[in-house]
């Protein structure tokens, strides 16, 4: 017996090794901020995979861009075509809405090319991603109805919506059709679903108007809030805190984005720093790079970093992140962990959660039109009967 239990034991050994080789291969290569991404730079909060006229980069370039330096990513297109109107720029086929005063117009085919070019990856390589749907127009009110048929359609891929935009200079008053408007009803349908089912919402909303006269109060940002305490239930994130190409940040552009992180009533929203545009402001001089980073480091729970390129390249991204440098080395080691990657990964995680649950709840329903929004204030109403055909 003393020969045999001491032979026992190896072969208990040498079977419990062979458990934990065989699970570790079976295991899918899931990485996570503590695991094979944990030495990238970023996850990139917001970046656009087309432009404006849905060309750009295909996910398996950018995968390889984005290499160990970018460890996750959204993944969005344009909802927004640019139209090539030749009575207005003959054989110049413009690519950007600033090359022509021809109008732009919602492309809906965004979001079943944006599916496809994810569904294009293995498993492992989709981990890296977080899909979001943008081919809708937030002036209708069947918008969040598009939404839930994309869902529906494309299950196990979308984790959100947007980046959508109400208001956006010079691209608002481009828009073929009715403008989108902060205070229409569709927009609050949109947000309703996205609570409903657990979408993280990216929205573009500038925080005044281009060239605002002296004195003029920037009502969009009342509007805006409306909006945001109407949804308690919908996680947002509001884009560049919004800041544009020309509407530069309010003088107390500091005391609203304090107020945004200390409302009870606006815990739900989070704001993200993407675009070299916006990242000029932060940098501009000694006193704003103190200003920012001190404001990063008090709230950094509420901030996100995106690039927000347009059909990136292999170093497009890292362009904008090396603009942000004087900032992220006045942050804390902790601070700069969490907007960089923590709050992307914890924001999307949940979404992803949310999302697939909703999608299995719902994969079998009938396609009703999604709810009445109580938030618009109307009560609903039936619709009414389809005349028969005679």
């Amino acid at each position: 017996m003393q020969n045999v239990i001491p032979g026992g034991r190896r072969l208990v050994q040498l079977a419990l090794i062979l458990v934990v080789v065989l699970v570790w291969c079976a295991a899918p290569a899931v990485p996570s901020a503590a695991g094979e991404w944990d030495q990238a730079l970023f996850y990139d909060a917001h970046v656009h995979l087309t432009n404006y006229i849905q060309e750009g980069t295909d996910v398996h370039d950018y995968l390889k861009y984005m290499g160990k330096r970018i460890g996750r990513s959204v993944l969005f297109g344009l909802p927004l075509q640019q139209m090539w109107l030749y009575s207005n720029s003959g054989d110049f086929a413009p690519y950007y809405y600033l090359q022509s005063d021809a109008p732009l117009y919602y492309y809906s085919f965004t979001d079943a090319y944006i599916a496809m070019q994810y569904l294009s990856l293995s498993p492992e390589e989709r981990e890296r991603f977080d899909p979001m749907i943008t081919g809708f127009n937030p002036a209708d009110m069947y918008a969040a109805d598009h939404i839930r048929r994309v869902l529906l359609t494309f299950p196990g891929v979308f984790s959100g919506i947007g980046e959508f935009s109400i208001h956006k200079e010079f691209v608002s008053a481009k828009v073929a059709g009715p403008g989108a408007s902060l205070t229409n009803p569709a927009v609050d349908r949109i947000f309703d679903f996205a609570g409903e089912v657990g979408l993280v919402v990216i929205l573009h909303n500038d925080i005044n108007m281009p060239f605002p006269k002296k004195g003029q109060e920037p009502y969009v940002l009342s509007q805006l809030k409306e909006l945001f305490v109407r949804h308690p239930e919908t996680t947002i994130i509001w884009a560049h805190i919004g800041l544009g190409r020309i509407v530069q940040p309010l003088k107390r552009q500091a005391e609203v984005v304090e107020a945004v992180c200390t409302d009870p009533q606006l815990s739900h929203v989070y704001m993200d720093i993407s675009w070299d545009q916006v990242a000029k402001y932060a940098v501009a001089t000694p006193e704003t790079i103190k200003r920012t980073a001190a404001m990063l480091n008090k709230y950094p729970d509420r901030f996100l970093f995106g690039t927000d390129c347009v059909a990136p390249t292999e170093e497009s991204q890292m362009d904008v992140y090396r603009i942000w440098e004087p900032v992220w080395e006045l942050l804390t080691p902790e601070a700069k962990e969490k907007i960089t990657k923590g709050n992307y990964e914890r924001l999307f995680d949940t979404a992803r959660k949310n999302v697939r649950a909703w999608e299995k709840a719902h994969a079998n329903d009938p396609a009703p039109p999604v709810k009445w929004s109580p938030a618009a204030g109307v009560p609903e109403v039936e619709a009414p009967e389809v005349m028969p055909h005679h």
